[in-house]
């Protein structure tokens, strides 16, 4: 699933979201209750949930965040790319997405062990993760 998105006249890219905050914050909490072992579609909701919540967080068009097979997102303000592979790509599975935005494992280790795939000048999502704040998630048990 990939968010529509609009350039605005700054350049920034507004994303419209698809999952209500309400639901991305219950497929979080029941995904924390069963981490290793999740339903699918509890998975794929709080996946999307946070790919979107990155993106309104991080508006523009500069570096790709992706997380197969359930979502990726333009994140970062900067140059926008309009052909082939974008030249800043961050890839990870679902698992290990959740738990960044969480703050369960850093940026810097999950790069370190091969979890994160990322390549480019600006795929750094170090001080974009973990996602605090997350709207709708407010009875969410905290993770630091």
């Amino acid at each position: 699933m990939r968010l529509r998105s609009r350039g605005g006249q700054d350049g920034r890219v507004a994303t419209r979201r698809r999952i209500d905050p309400q639901d991305g914050a219950a497929a979080l909490r029941a995904w924390l209750s069963d981490a290793e072992a999740p339903a699918r579609p509890v998975l794929a909701t709080a996946v999307r949930y946070t790919l979107e919540e990155l993106a309104a967080r991080a508006p523009g068009p500069t570096t790709e965040v992706r997380v197969p097979p359930f979502g990726a997102v333009q994140c970062l303000p900067g140059p926008r790319h309009t052909r082939g592979t974008p030249p800043n790509v961050v890839e990870t599975d679902a698992q290990t997405w959740l738990r960044l935005v969480l703050g369960q494992v850093s940026w810097d280790d999950a790069v370190a062990t091969g979890k994160v795939r990322a390549s480019g000048q600006r795929a750094d999502l170090s001080v974009m993760l973990p996602l605090t704040d997350l709207p709708g998630a407010q009875s969410l048990p905290s993770t630091s």
